[in-house]
């Protein structure tokens, strides 16, 4: 593999929140060619893993974190606070009983070339107790100590990470989470690497007259929903816990809402608010003009806008593409007819009705399946299965038909025209294998998962091939498609039984699943409800 010999400062900058060298960057651009020069003598890792610019990505990376130590910059510090209060350390897998809080240290560069290896490729998963990384992190330690007492605060990189007290315009709040995201080394090649991929595939894709628009409504929609691979944390909770707990904003970025998108009525204005409708639900909203620019342009009474919108200390804000179009009859069906519309505003619904719901469901799904939480099936039964249990569960009901009628007038009063409670789409993902399971998730509902079954050695699994356990175990823990709630199903029910945890490199999955599920499942660690109230 050929190896640049020199890191110049384009390099450098590539991993900062600003494009202009500051007085600082040369310093620690001297800095980062030290560490390359450590870093270099196992290039064959690099090798390894086909990472051609590895070495420099690396040795920016790491020296970023020195950086960042030095300047007081909160990042670096901000997770290991939270790891600590989650945790009771201050790092997961090594050794910290002799570490220095706020200074550097070598379990945080050991962890830090973990996260790398882990993050910038997601093939194959690399263990944090690999000998390499404990050695070069014992070589770049050596530079760091000899320039911890010298170097330099990077003044105008504090600034990119902190905020006013006395902000209150959430497009200024909102520009720290995207330094966060996408500007800061930590995320660089996690969160910032998934915005590149989804624009790249926008910019193959999208018609090149509305690609501006398309690019932006993908930013801001990535920017308040990416969850980070270092503890599933969202944009807004980083936030929170950099500007810390004394903060006035504190509160303010760890309760701004979910970004609702979708058409809407303009049901009109007065001189603070524009007054919106949700198609889809039926909810209103009232838009504070501090933030939309185009009021003038609203006339016609239920006249369609779509738009996003999004709740900052007790307002709804705009953000992010905006227009106008006259009334449209189908738009309406149509709206009214989605689920997935529906469901977007469902976080503000009182969730007291989804989780009673879910409570019947569940114990309706254990007296179906005759006391389990579990079953395995062949792929071709696992549609005929689930048909048979709604109808279970609509009869457990006991609804009189006064009552059926009354609900399916209500239904129609909604807009719901064409409820189809057969819907069999999830099929699709089960052609190609052989067996699966239908799993309840109190969480969520019914779950099925296929070429796992392996992972269960239940006397009701005939499935189960002690051979494949492994491979099946480690699908569980690294798939997103699997949700928490079945791995700790797993881990609870069959963890005596399971092959895989009998071994080394199996007890640690058990020791760090928390942080492990976190790490693998980003975004769909925490399960959400697939009911919508109505």
């Amino acid at each position: 593999m050929k190896i640049k010999n020199t890191i110049f400062i384009k390099d450098w900058l590539v991993l900062k929140p600003y494009e202009k060298q500051t007085e600082t960057d040369n310093y620690y651009l001297k800095i980062c060619n030290k560490v390359k020069n450590q870093i270099t003598q196992y290039s064959e890792l690099f090798e390894e893993f086909d990472l051609p610019d590895g070495i420099n990505h690396l040795s920016c990376f790491l020296t970023s974190y020195f950086e960042d130590i030095i300047s007081e910059s909160n990042i670096w510090n901000s997770f290991v606070k939270i790891h600590k209060r989650m945790y009771g350390k201050q790092l997961p897998f090594y050794d910290v009983s002799e570490y220095f809080e706020e200074e550097i240290n070598i379990q945080d560069v050991t962890f830090l070339i973990w996260y790398f290896f882990n993050t910038i490729q997601q093939e194959r998963f690399v263990s944090p107790y690999n000998p390499v990384f404990f050695d070069m992190a014992f070589n770049i330690m050596d530079v760091f100590d000899d320039e911890y007492e010298f170097a330099p605060e990077n003044k105008h990189l504090q600034s990119f990470y902190t905020i006013n007290k006395n902000e209150t315009d959430f497009y200024i709040a909102r520009a720290l989470i995207d330094n966060i995201l996408f500007n800061s080394y930590l995320f660089y090649f996690d969160t910032f690497k998934e915005l590149m991929l989804e624009e790249a595939d926008i910019i193959e894709e999208a018609n090149e007259e509305y690609l501006i628009s398309i690019l932006q409504e993908n930013h801001n929609n990535l920017l308040l929903s990416l969850h980070t691979r270092l503890l599933a944390f969202k944009g807004q909770d980083w936030a929170a816990e950099i500007v810390g707990k004394n903060h006035p904003l504190h509160n303010d970025y760890l309760n701004i809402s979910k970004r609702i998108v979708g058409y809407f009525f303009y049901k009109g204005q007065d001189d603070e608010n524009i007054f919106l409708e949700h198609i889809a639900s039926g909810k209103k909203f009232n838009l504070t003009k501090k933030s939309f620019d185009h009021s003038d342009s609203l006339k016609e009474i239920d006249s369609f806008i779509y738009m996003g919108i999004v709740l900052w200390q007790n307002e709804w804000w705009f953000s992010g593409v905006f227009f106008t179009t006259e009334f449209n009859a189908d738009i309406v069906l149509d709206e009214k007819n989605s689920v997935e519309h529906r469901r977007m505003v469902s976080f503000l619904d009182d969730k007291s009705k989804i989780y009673e719901s879910l409570e019947d469901e569940y114990k309706a799904f254990k007296e179906f399946s005759g006391g389990s939480q579990i079953v395995f099936l062949k792929v071709d039964k696992i549609d005929n299965y689930i048909r048979n249990y709604i109808e279970y569960f609509n009869k457990s009901l006991k609804l009189s038909e006064k009552a059926k009628a009354k609900a399916i007038k209500r239904i129609k009063k909604e807009g719901l025209l064409d409820i189809d409670t057969n819907n069999t789409s999830y099929l699709t993902d089960l052609e190609d294998a052989e067996s699966g399971l239908v799993f309840f998730n109190p969480k969520s509902g019914i779950e099925i998962a296929v070429d796992i079954n392996s992972a269960f050695p239940s006397p009701e699994n005939p499935f189960y091939n002690e051979q494949e356990n492994e491979e099946a175990i480690l699908k569980l823990f690294m798939n997103e498609s699997y949700s928490t709630e079945l791995v700790k199903y797993n881990i609870d029910n069959f963890k005596n039984e399971i092959p895989f945890f009998k071994k080394p490199e199996g007890q640690f999955f058990l020791e760090n699943a928390d942080f492990l599920l976190r790490f693998f499942k980003r975004g769909y660690y925490h399960t959400e409800p697939q009911i919508t109230l109505i």
